[in-house]
């Protein structure tokens, strides 16, 4: 994972083309300047000047303000894209010249935008490829406001799926003898359930029970890219406050019959939409099944991110699934948060919550497609889980509460049905469900079905 000779090299000829250069030491100060340096490391040919130029590019970005690198933002759109008039003359002479193949290969070259080749070259620059990461998660920030800069995100998106590729990724056991320097981003990384301090990190990685893997790409040195936590016990757990407990009943990794992931944390915003987790989840699996063979079932613990917010509008809605399933009261309760502090109202939401949850995971799919709405469930189940079990209350944190009413899921992880359950979700969309959860679903009616609320 030492990289510290490549980028002592780079860096050395960084310095030597900057003499070469002898260009003005003053940084650009907007981001059409910057975009006028990306010309120049562009049109240029030597490598030592161009890894000097492409150092200069990313110092001065570094240096500017928020709207002036939104400004960049807009350059790179706006003068680093295709060439449309090469595109539509190359077209023509395609169509008189169809088996020209020479030509075919021109096209395909006009075709790709010059941002791509000018993410490359800066990529030559000591320490670029983590600052292009950087660089890609500002950028992301700025959609929503330019939905135009969706392109250059695309261009982004496209070279980091080949940077980062699965064949880049070394795997690392992360415990109490790693750097503190990672502990310290692993606590800051951690994405699901908050590490509090140092010693309930120490309670996640140097307790017999417990394994926290991460993958790390040679690029960005003690960065991890996305790393997953492990609870080895006896059953499958219903719920997160026993795992995470200061004080539970430690067991013997040799006795444990079951791996529970109960948090995977995506640690770079900049890498958004590439995916690391399915290759971690299935490494991890078979790291713990050579080190521990009588581990015999593999599941997750899984936050259902989207529950409440989808609860909330379905019942906004004219027809409600929810509202066909729920008794008004129910609805009231759920409505004004009472059920929180209402023993008798949660156990009579258990049941209908748990059912709900069942449809949601299920049945509500992202716009037109038949992709599950919710995020972690398109994760696991695109990778070949099955989902086992929907758990009341698993969850009472105030996060849990806010965004599921405290409702967590077990996907099941089995390998002999792995491949078949992600070859029919790639196929069709079809979710691999157990019998318990198909009980559930029958609880809820389709949106054009009638039901007798529940009392």
């Amino acid at each position: 994972m030492n990289t510290s000779f490549f980028n002592e090299l780079l860096s050395s000829i960084a310095e030597q083309g900057r003499s070469l250069l002898e260009r003005r030491r003053d940084r650009s100060t907007s981001g059409r300047a910057v975009g006028d340096t990306c010309e120049a490391l562009l049109s240029g040919r030597g490598e030592a000047s161009g890894v000097a130029l492409a150092g200069d590019v990313l110092a001065s970005y570094r240096a500017l303000g928020g709207d002036a690198r939104t400004e960049f933002f807009e350059e790179l759109f706006s003068r680093f894209g295709t060439n449309r008039d090469e595109i539509e003359r190359l077209a023509r002479e395609i169509a008189q010249n169809p088996g020209d193949e020479k030509l075919v290969r021109r096209m395909h070259l006009a075709s790709e935008p010059k941002r791509q080749e000018l993410i490359r070259r800066l990529n030559l620059a000591p320490g670029g490829t983590s600052e292009l990461v950087a660089m890609r998660a500002e950028l992301l920030q700025r959609l929503k406001d330019k939905p135009e800069l969706a392109e250059v995100d695309s261009d982004f998106e496209h070279l980091f799926s080949s940077w980062f590729n699965r064949g880049f990724l070394v795997m690392r056991r992360i415990d109490w003898s790693t750097p503190a320097s990672i502990l310290s981003k692993i606590i800051r990384y951690e994405a699901v359930h908050e590490i509090r301090d140092w010693e309930d990190l120490r309670r996640r990685i140097d307790l017999a029970d417990r394994r926290l893997y991460a993958f790390f790409h040679p690029a960005l040195v003690d960065d991890p890219l996305i790393f997953v936590e492990v609870a080895l016990t006896r059953e499958i757990p219903e719920a997160i406050p026993p795992i995470l407990a200061e004080e539970r009943a430690e067991i013997s990794a040799r006795d444990a019959t079951t791996a529970t992931f109960y948090s995977i944390s995506n640690c770079q915003k900049g890498l958004r939409g590439i995916s690391f987790g399915n290759f971690l989840i299935k490494q991890v699996v078979e790291e713990l099944r050579r080190e521990l063979p009588n581990l015999k079932t593999f599941v997750t613990l899984s936050p259902v991110p989207g529950f409440r917010a989808w609860l909330a509008r379905d019942m906004d809605g004219e027809d409600s699934v929810a509202r066909r399933v729920l008794s008004p009261d129910q609805v009231e309760a759920i409505g004004n948060d009472a059920w929180e502090y209402d023993e008798e109202m949660r156990t009579r939401l258990t049941d209908p919550l748990r059912a709900l949850c069942a449809h949601y995971l299920v049945r509500e799919k992202r716009g037109n497609t038949d992709r599950p709405l919710d995020p972690v469930a398109r994760f696991h189940l695109g990778n070949g889980a099955r989902l086992e079990r929907v758990n009341r209350f698993g969850d009472p944190s105030p996060n849990g509460i806010r965004q599921s009413f405290g409702v967590m899921v077990n996907y099941l992880y089995d390998l002999g049905d792995i491949e078949k359950n992600h070859e029919a979700f790639a196929a069709n969309g079809t979710v691999a469900t157990s019998s318990a959860v198909t009980r559930l679903l029958k609880a809820v009616p389709d949106k054009k079905k009638t039901v007798v609320p529940a009392a």
